[in-house]
């Protein structure tokens, strides 16, 4: 089998969480992020026996809690988690926990699909799948200055910031992941800056600096960070002067198949016709249709 690309240092990323948690600081979105999944689990109607929280936030997880009666937590080494563990290893049963939630964190793994499928096994049947991550569109603004600047400045281009999955692209993994009735949807946030330097801030907060495998490892010198500040400002500063930043969540929903939920029907299997609902004359395919000449 061959291995997945590694387009993350997830070392890099587990010290920057670390240190990022131990600061106390989030940002209001991820807490929004976990409000909206727990909306979606608390639409359903039903609370879970026995939870697994992958890799949340500290601001995130109380949203989260009052979902489940009991849970295992994973992440980085901490006196408030259940276990030290990588997201792209869970170290768990089969059929082990009837709800799996993941909120900001899966968007950093090397092997999505691996991973999905990985929470698919350790759910029991008819048990829930729900995560939210960081999509495509997520700091666009922050990659097109960056290439502008270092073009500008080195000559070339290093990743900066991280190629984040589309929702469509999501959608198909959790079919292939073998989740029944999957869903994946989009919000978009957009924060305004008064200084770019602000937006750095709140990155190094949340430990999403720049972590991927092929970035420069020396400082961004005055003269490029200089040349990224004047591309930002120049191409999306607001008539105020601020710096838009935009931040896509995509929400992930997907079931543990069971023989109690809902099937698509058979092709053929439908007891009206749609020619009928609509009152229209419906034709077979290839049938050719007589036309009336009107009579000379």
């Amino acid at each position: 089998m061959t291995a997945p690309p590694r387009i993350f240092d997830r070392q890099a990323y587990r010290a920057r969480r670390t240190r990022a948690a131990s600061a106390g600081r989030d940002l209001i979105l991820i807490e929004d992020a976990a409000a909206q999944a727990a909306l979606r689990i608390s639409a359903i109607n039903r609370r879970f026996a026995r939870g697994l929280d992958l890799h949340s936030r500290a601001l995130a997880f109380p949203v989260l809690e009052p979902l489940a009666e009991t849970w295992v937590r994973t992440g980085n080494l901490s006196v408030t988690l259940s276990l030290a563990s990588d997201d792209e290893w869970l170290p768990f049963a089969d059929e082990s926990f009837d709800l799996v939630t993941s909120i900001l964190s899966l968007h950093a793994v090397n092997d999505l699909p691996g991973t999905l499928l990985q929470i698919r096994r350790v759910l029991k049947p008819d048990g829930l799948f729900i995560a939210a991550m960081f999509g495509g569109e997520t700091l666009k603004e922050l990659r097109v200055a960056f290439a502008a600047a270092e073009e500008a400045t080195l000559g070339g281009v290093s990743p900066r910031v991280a190629p984040f999955a589309d929702v469509r692209d999501v959608g198909g993994l959790l079919q292939r992941a073998g989740f029944a009735l999957p869903v994946a949807d989009v919000e978009r946030t957009v924060i305004r800056y008064r200084e770019l330097p602000r937006l750095f801030a709140d990155l190094r907060a949340i430990g999403e600096t720049n972590v991927l495998a092929d970035r420069r490892k020396h400082a961004l010198s005055k003269r490029t960070l200089a040349a990224v500040v004047r591309e930002y400002q120049t191409r999306f500063a607001d008539s105020e002067g601020r710096f838009p930043a935009t931040f896509e969540i995509v929400f992930l929903t997907g079931w543990a198949p069971h023989e109690s939920q809902q099937k698509p029907l058979r092709p053929g299997s439908a007891k009206t016709r749609l020619s009928d609902a609509l009152g229209s004359i419906e034709h077979s395919a290839g049938e050719r249709v007589p036309v009336r000449r009107p009579k000379p």
